[in-house]
Formats: C-alpha cells, sequence, structure tokens
C-alpha cells in the first residue's frame, strides 16, 4: 500500500466547517468526522507531537480522504451523524440503537384505546406520551392504568365485535364500552380526561379533578361512584409516592459516564414531569485509545441526532463530564428539538443527586459486564485447554427443528471470543427431503453454508458444533469430504453433541472426527457450560423459527386458497386486524375498509373464512 501523501492534500483542504471521510486501500470508509475548521483538523493527524495510538493505527490505513464543506458546525454535525449511521466506520465510537422507542397512544375515537405504539407519530390522528426507554417500561404502565383508570386496551376488532363484556370487565379493569349501556359516553370521557392528566405528568391536578368529581357524586347520592373515585384518589396518591424521585417538574435526561478496562457504560436516566420514566444502559462500540471526550461527543450525536425522530429533546441534559466545545452541540439539539437545550455538567441541589444516582449506576453496569466478561474469557480458555488449541477466534453450531416433520428449520449459531454475535445468526428453510429426515436437513444446511469457494478467512470458524451426536456427526463429515473449498487452514474441529440421559444438562457426550466411544466433560467443566450456552442458542433459534413458520402456514393456508388474494392483500388484512382470529369475527363492511379490499372481494373473504 503506498503511503499517503498528506503534504499535497492538506493544500487543497480549506479553512471552513465540514465533514471528512477517511477511506483504505479497498475504498471502505474507515472513520467520519467533523470540523469547525477542516484544514487544521485535518492537520492534527500528521502533527507527529500530537498524534495518539488511535490515531497512528488510523493514519497507517488512510488511502485517500474526502472531505464536504458546509455552511455551519451545525450542518457539519448533522451530516457528519448521518454518515455514521449509514457506513458504520471501524474507528468510529458506534452506537448501536437501532430500535424505535415505543410510546402510549391514546386514540381519538368514541371510546378511546390505550396501547403501547412504535413507529412514526400522527399527533393529528391520535394522542401520544413518551417516548419511553423500553417496551417493558411501557407494559407496566399500561398494567398500573389498567388497575387505576379502567379504559379499554383491547383492539379495535375486538371492540367492534363484542356482544357481551370480557373478562376485564368482570374484574373491574374495563367499563365495557364494547357493548351499549354498561358505560356512559360522559363517564367513559371522564377516565379518559383522568389518564391524559396522569400521562401528562399533571399530578396535581388530576389529585384537584379526582376529589372535585368525588364531592360532586357524594351530593348527588351517587355513593357508588364516589366510593370508586375515592378508592382512585388512595391509588393516584401511592402511585405518587412511589414514582416521586425529585421534587420540580422538570423535563430532564440524566447520563452517568464510566469507562474502565476498554468498556464503556452510558446509563440515561429519563425524568419527566418530575417522575422517572425509566432507564436505560448503551454499551458503545469504542476504538481501542480513543479519547474519552469523543466517546462522549458521539453518544449524545448518535442518540438525539440519528434514527427515531419522534424522540423528544428535554430542556436539560445533566452530564458527569465536562466537555471541551458543547456549545455546537447544543445549537444543533436546540435547532431539533425546537426550543432551547443546555447540557450541564455541574449541576447543583435535586440536578446533582440524580447526576450521582446516573453515575453509580454506570459504575455498577460496567463491573457486571467486566465480571461476566471474565467468566466468558475462563470458559473459552477451558475449551481451549479440553480442546489443545492456541485460540478460538470464531465458533458455529447448528440445529434441526421440525414439528412431526413438517416446516422443518436449521439453525446456525455464531460465537466469537466475546460471546453470541447475533447479527450473524441464521436460519435456513430446509426443503426437498423427506419429512423427518434430519440427517438430510443437515446435510443440505451445511452444503449451503459452506460451499462458497470464496470463504474469507475470518468466516472460517475455528468449531463447528452439530447438535446431534454421533450421526449427525458422521453426516457432517460427509459433507466437508464432498465440498471443494480451498481452506487457506485446516478444516474447522467437528465435534458432535449428544444430548444426555433424560435429556439433562451437564450428561452431554462429545463426538469428535476420531469417532470412539465420546468424551464426557465434568458438568461444572467452564468448557462444557460454553458448548451448553453455543448448543441452546442454536436449539432456541431453531425453535422460534419454525414456531414462526408454522404459524405463518396456518395463517396463509386460510386465506391463500381465496381468489383474489395475494401476498400484499394478505398482508394488509392481517395487519390491519391483528390477526386471523380478529380477521374471522370481522363484519363485511370492516372488511372492505381495508386498502385493496372492494365490497364484492370483502364479502368473498368473509363467506370462505365463515366456512
Amino acid at each position: 500500500m503506498s503511503q499517503f501523501d498528506s503534504a499535497s492534500f492538506l493544500k487543497t483542504v480549506p479553512h471552513k466547517p465540514g465533514i471528512y471521510q477517511m477511506f483504505n486501500d479497498k475504498q471502505t470508509i474507515i472513520y467520519v468526522g467533523k470540523a469547525k475548521d477542516l484544514n487544521n483538523r485535518l492537520k492534527s493527524y500528521f502533527n507527529n507531537s500530537k498524534k495518539t495510538l488511535k490515531t497512528d493505527m488510523l493514519v497507517s490505513h488512510i488511502h485517500h480522504i474526502e472531505f464536504t464543506i458546509t455552511n455551519t458546525e451545525t450542518e457539519a454535525l448533522l451530516l457528519e451523524q448521518t454518515y455514521i449511521k449509514k457506513y458504520q466506520p471501524r474507528y468510529n465510537v458506534l452506537l448501536k440503537d437501532d430500535k424505535s422507542y415505543p410510546f402510549i397512544k391514546l386514540s381519538k375515537e368514541q371510546h378511546p384505546q390505550l396501547s403501547l405504539y412504535r413507529g412514526a407519530v400522527n399527533r393529528k390522528k391520535d394522542e401520544f406520551f413518551g417516548p419511553y426507554p423500553s417496551g417493558y417500561a411501557v407494559k407496566q404502565i399500561l398494567a398500573l392504568l389498567q388497575k387505576t383508570f379502567p379504559i379499554r386496551q383491547c383492539l379495535n376488532s375486538t371492540y367492534r365485535n363484542r356482544t357481551r363484556p370480557c373478562l376485564q370487565y368482570q374484574i373491574k379493569r374495563c367499563l365495557g364500552p364494547c357493548v351499549p349501556g354498561l358505560v356512559s359516553d360522559e363517564d367513559y370521557l371522564e377516565q379518559v380526561n383522568y389518564v391524559r392528566l396522569f400521562l401528562s405528568g399533571q399530578s396535581d391536578q388530576i389529585l384537584q379533578k379526582i376529589t372535585e368529581d368525588m364531592q360532586k357524586a357524594s351530593s348527588e347520592l351517587n355513593f357508588e361512584k364516589a366510593a370508586v373515585l375515592r378508592d382512585q384518589l388512595q391509588a393516584i396518591k401511592h402511585i405518587n409516592e412511589k414514582q416521586a424521585i425529585y421534587n420540580n417538574n422538570d423535563n430532564l435526561d440524566v447520563i452517568g459516564f464510566h469507562y474502565e478496562l476498554g468498556l464503556a457504560c452510558i446509563y440515561v436516566l429519563f425524568i419527566r414531569n418530575g417522575q422517572t420514566f425509566g432507564h436505560r444502559s448503551y454499551f458503545p462500540k469504542v476504538p481501542s485509545n480513543t479519547e474519552l471526550e469523543e466517546v462522549i461527543e458521539t453518544f449524545l450525536g448518535q442518540f438525539y441526532l440519528q434514527g427515531n425522530q419522534n424522540r423528544n429533546i428535554p430542556k436539560k441534559i445533566l452530564l458527569n463530564f465536562s466537555l471541551s466545545d458543547k456549545q455546537p452541540l447544543e445549537e444543533t439539539l436546540s435547532l431539533i428539538a425546537e426550543h432551547q437545550v443546555k447540557l450541564v455538567d455541574e449541576p447543583k441541589g435535586d440536578n446533582l443527586k440524580l447526576l450521582n444516582i446516573a453515575t453509580v449506576n454506570a459504575q455498577t453496569e460496567v463491573k457486571n459486564k467486566l465480571l461476566a466478561n471474565s467468566t466468558i474469557k475462563q470458559r473459552y480458555e477451558g475449551l481451549k485447554d479440553f480442546l489443545k488449541i492456541d485460540k478460538i477466534n470464531r465458533m458455529e453450531c447448528f440445529d434441526i427443528s421440525h414439528f412431526m416433520g413438517k416446516n422443518t428449520i436449521a439453525s446456525c449459531v455464531v460465537f466469537d471470543d466475546k460471546g453470541p454475535v447475533k447479527s450473524e445468526f441464521r436460519r435456513y428453510n430446509i426443503t426437498g427431503i423427506t419429512p423427518g429426515d434430519d440427517y438430510a436437513a443437515m446435510e443440505q444446511v451445511l452444503t449451503r453454508r459452506y460451499s462458497k469457494k470464496d470463504l474469507p478467512d475470518e468466516k472460517v470458524p475455528d468449531i463447528i458444533f452439530i447438535d446431534g451426536g454421533k450421526g449427525q456427526l458422521n453426516q457432517a463429515l460427509k459433507v466437508f469430504e464432498q465440498l471443494e473449498v480451498n481452506w487457506n487452514k485446516n478444516h474447522p474441529i467437528l465435534i458432535g453433541v449428544a444430548k444426555g440421559a433424560d435429556r439433562k444438562e451437564g450428561l452431554e457426550t462429545l463426538f469428535f472426527e476420531a469417532h470412539g466411544t465420546g468424551h464426557y466433560l465434568d458438568d461444572h467443566s467452564p468448557a462444557l457450560l460454553l458448548i451448553q450456552q453455543i448448543r441452546n442458542a442454536s436449539h432456541d433459534h431453531a425453535i422460534v423459527g419454525q414456531r414462526k413458520k408454522g404459524t405463518k402456514q396456518l395463517t396463509d393456508s386460510a386465506l391463500e386458497h381465496i381468489e383474489g388474494i395475494g401476498a400484499k392483500r394478505r398482508q394488509a388484512l392481517l395487519k390491519h386486524f391483528g390477526g386471523l382470529r380478529e380477521l374471522k369475527n370481522a363484519s363485511i363492511d370492516e372488511i372492505a375498509q381495508v386498502q385493496g379490499i372492494s365490497k364484492p372481494l370483502a364479502e368473498k373473504i368473509y363467506l370462505n373464512l365463515k366456512q
């Protein structure tokens, strides 16, 4: 590789804001950065007095650099985040946070429904509260609301097709608006308003409103309603006592950062209207020898500026780390949030207490993770000693799953020296074999997996585990004998894992290429614990895939024989109603409301499903 001519290149770089992309000799982007002054920033990479170990490594791989001039530093920051998300460069700090954040949705209907919601937010159509840090947090709040405010959480298709109230009505967790006469619209909307106040964090207003309604019901001699409101009042007071960790009604994100032994944790505590909305821990990928300020800056950029555009950015973000130049980030966050956002690194009073909570939790998360990693390392060392090999970079494990010979699925899970690599887990649909023939299924998946002649060295596993014992191992050996693969190293160690007596863990038998009588490991052996972990991951991955396939087949088979219903219309119908059962309960008019379904086609669907 020819050395990059930095002197000639820097002569072409202006003293203006912008972003730069560094490429290696394979034309892959290895780093994306932003700068207030492109020339000064890029010059620092080639200044020997300012180089770090990370910079040395990065510069040694540079083949060429491209840059884009922007009008402002804010534009540069936004563009940088776009490129980081798109290209995931090797030397950038990367935050794996692609999941959309959940909201609580309150629908705008005659009898509004409460539900968990992910996706684009249309505030004209419905009301949304959040976002929350996790789906689990939302489910907890919905369960709490159902006990306190009995408004419906059922699917619309279920609600429209009820002729008598469900169990939720019987246990007083829903007012039963699905059945006429059980609750008046006025009483139902009164409860909806309580929910709206509760989710908006307006604790004082909701207590005052329920007190007024309770006194009114009492003065009208409606003692039954007054008693219900009294119980609600007590329940809300109890909830507020449990939730209130902060006396002010501020909206804050509290960010505690801790870095130790190459592992970074960022613990975010979400405070809305003075109450905790939950918390979430993040472990960004940090390249070796990265400056800690870059970790924090990049996290804040990716967390608030990438991904879900519906995230509410609070007015204050508390940090336990001082940034040398936080103004551009504050200006960018304020632009996106459409209100002023301040990064506070020296809070006082209650804010300091909150920041200490986040910091302590970040430290605890790192310690727990390092402890888990040391356990994983111990297991890998045990397996290396048992197999008498120097290193384990990659392992793969295969399992077969089917239901009475049908819907056969093969799974492949991948582990590296740090544990499972879930992004490389795969499932294979097995076709063209005799139902229930696991040997043929194993032959097919191994052939499909390893028949590529140009398989890169890093994708060749050191060990392949075959769940199924000696018979399946023999099948695997036959496959490898027939494969025309030019391995640059010896082909992987093949190990068959046979289940123990009564399928109990700890009694597994291990079969090697030499066959023989099999080998046993002590049930507390770190090596066996690692093998069990890999085998169980493969088994679970196969079972989940097989069940999904079975469910899809059952659903599709009920619709696919109806003329005029193709894959897209099947998908639209099931998405609209939430499932086949709800579709079967729908009326012709309701089916015709689905996009792409005409009235005559809706009649055909209705009649076919009834039959």
